[in-house]
């Protein structure tokens, strides 16, 4: 992205604890260069995601046609796109899930199974599935084992997603938003300076929806890169600095918001969406 604009303030609450559990020096843009420093990153980072055209087939069916954007560190970069667009799609060639058929798609750098430590590197939330006879501490503990991270981990997460309460209660019974909340934690086990989220917000109720919007301008804050797929645009219009919107499989769009808007006075959004998405007929593209 070219533009780089001044960050919004973030609220205290809840989320302001991130940066005691996650980052050793400072947060918000005064802190961001030590920050990235303390990570291993360069003072003037490439893209922490780029994905350069990629495609998919199923059968006959093409599931992404030609997608390119990129998403920088400290940034909330919005995904859009009418459901059967190819976000999810994508966002599993980019996660190493599925193999494309052409095209390519790096995470700092390198494609996902070339990642030295993946989990050190890249958080991802493509669904809230958990084992539902095992308790959410547990399911944190036993993710945060497979990845060779520390049980402490488990621990703290648990508190940050509001959920020590009930950590030792099983997930079966946890109801969806909680369980959005859990698979949220477990996307932070490796304190990864990428997340990729899809539709992170379903499920949480207005206070969670305040939670999320917290938690990841404070995360963008601290230097992180985050690519968020929604379908709730007013909440990606507060959250996002930048959007990509994909239809029928391509990127119709790729811009900061502030542009975005810059260019159409008067516009929200969801009209920008709708004019980039729907067909003279009506229906999505």
């Amino acid at each position: 992205m070219a533009s780089q604009p001044t960050r919004r303030q973030v609220p205290g609450g809840e989320a302001a604890a991130m940066t005691a559990i996650t980052s050793t020096q400072g947060s918000g843009p005064a802190g961001r260069p030590s920050v990235m420093a303390a990570r291993g990153l360069p003072a003037t980072p490439g893209p922490a995601i780029q994905v350069a055209g990629l495609c998919k087939k199923f059968g006959h069916v093409a599931a992404v046609e030609d997608v390119s954007f990129s998403v920088s560190y400290g940034r909330i970069t919005g995904f859009l796109g009418p459901n059967g667009a190819g976000k999810t799609t994508t966002l599993r060639m980019i996660l190493g899930l599925i193999r494309p058929d052409a095209g390519t798609a790096a995470i700092d750098g390198n494609p996902y199974a070339k990642l030295a430590s993946p989990a050190r590197t890249v958080g991802a939330l493509l669904d809230a599935a958990a084992h539902p006879g095992r308790t959410g501490r547990d399911h944190l503990r036993v993710l945060a084992a497979a990845a060779g991270l520390p049980r402490h981990r488990a621990a703290q997460l648990l508190d940050l997603a509001g959920l020590a309460p009930a950590a030792r209660q099983r997930a079966g019974r946890y109801s969806l938003g909680m369980r959005q909340r859990l698979a949220l934690a477990a996307a932070l086990l490796g304190d990864p300076q990428i997340l990729v989220l899809d539709e992170p917000a379903n499920g949480l109720d207005p206070q969670g929806i305040r939670w999320l919007r917290d938690l990841l301008r404070t995360l963008a804050a601290d230097g992180r890169a985050v690519l968020v797929s929604s379908h709730i645009l007013a909440e990606v219009a507060q959250t996002a600095d930048d959007i990509v919107v994909i239809s029928r499989g391509r990127t119709v769009a790729e811009a900061p918001l502030g542009d975005l808007l810059a260019a159409r006075p008067g516009a929200t959004l969801e009209d920008i969406y709708l004019e980039l998405t729907t067909t003279p007929e009506g229906a999505p593209s």
